[in-house]
């Protein structure tokens, strides 16, 4: 009986594809075929030994195969999971089965010693930016305010421009902190190659332990549930980065050298919310 692999159209392709490959990027692609569970965590030097052949040959088969380059491939292949065949079931049910599996995977395999490493650069940064775009970009937006309201100088830019302009403006005693699924999004990774080259620290917190983030960041706190999810909107892996940028944010106000920033953070929240303001002329 043919397996979900058999079935799937990205193992389709590749196979049907094999017949115009060259010889060196037909062994890029059996190299795959062999072991598709195994290549999403994979980077491209990996998989050019894997193969016996070298990166280029390995993007430029990917290429062929009508993929953009290997770190589509991968997204591609990171669809295919060990579970067996969906059935779906009620929504409410499996949205939240997915969140508690997606938190407790990743509490289980974090880096608790990245992560204590990333609380003390944040504490001790001068200026902290905090970049992701797409489905990345609203956690990110969220941990500024937090980290606002713990006294850090934050930027987290909403234009992909302004990043750019933001990431050139760091400095060694800064901090980039960098969220992405994929870790191979070209806007986060021209962000960070930029802070990295102005001696910013870079923090990454990403679903897949190899990718061209990864290679580029000083320490990766690792979302790593949602890699079997089938969808572009990673909904199980963007909960937990937002777990993981919450317990930073919960780690920066009860570090030893953190300093509470009084500037009425709680006033602020308090003003907004109240109804209680004085009456105005307008208001008769």
């Amino acid at each position: 009986m043919p397996s979900v692999h058999d079935r799937d159209p990205t193992i389709a392709r590749l196979r049907a594809g094999l017949a115009t490959l060259g010889p060196s990027e037909q062994r890029v692609a059996r190299a795959v075929l062999a072991q598709p569970h195994a290549v999403p965590q994979l980077s491209t030097a990996a998989l050019a030994t894997a193969s016996g052949t070298s990166q280029a040959t390995v993007v430029r088969a990917c290429q062929r195969l009508g993929f953009r380059g290997f770190q589509h491939l991968r997204l591609e292949l990171a669809r295919l999971a060990t579970r067996p065949e969906h059935t779906p079931g009620n929504p409410l049910d499996e949205s939240f089965t997915a969140a508690a599996e997606a938190l407790s995977a990743t509490r289980a395999n974090i880096d608790e010693g990245a992560f204590d490493t990333a609380v003390d650069l944040l504490v001790r940064a001068r200026k902290v930016l905090l970049v992701g775009n797409g489905f990345s970009s609203p956690p990110i937006q969220d941990a500024a305010l937090r980290f606002t309201t713990a006294g850090r100088s934050v930027e987290a830019p909403f234009d992909i421009l302004a990043q750019q302009f933001s990431s050139r403006l760091l400095s060694p005693d800064d901090v980039c902190l960098a969220v992405s699924y994929s870790g191979a999004n070209t806007h986060t990774l021209r962000a960070c190659s930029a802070s990295r080259d102005r001696g910013a620290a870079i923090i990454a917190v990403t679903s897949f332990v190899h990718s061209p983030l990864t290679r580029l960041s000083d320490h990766v706190l690792w979302a790593g549930a949602g890699l079997l999810e089938n969808d572009a909107d990673s909904f199980a892996s963007r909960v937990s980065q937002t777990a993981i940028l919450y317990a930073l944010h919960r780690a920066i106000l009860g570090h030893p050298e953190h300093r509470d920033a009084d500037w009425g953070a709680l006033e602020v929240v308090a003003d907004a919310l109240s109804e209680d303001r004085p009456a105005t002329e307008s208001d008769c």
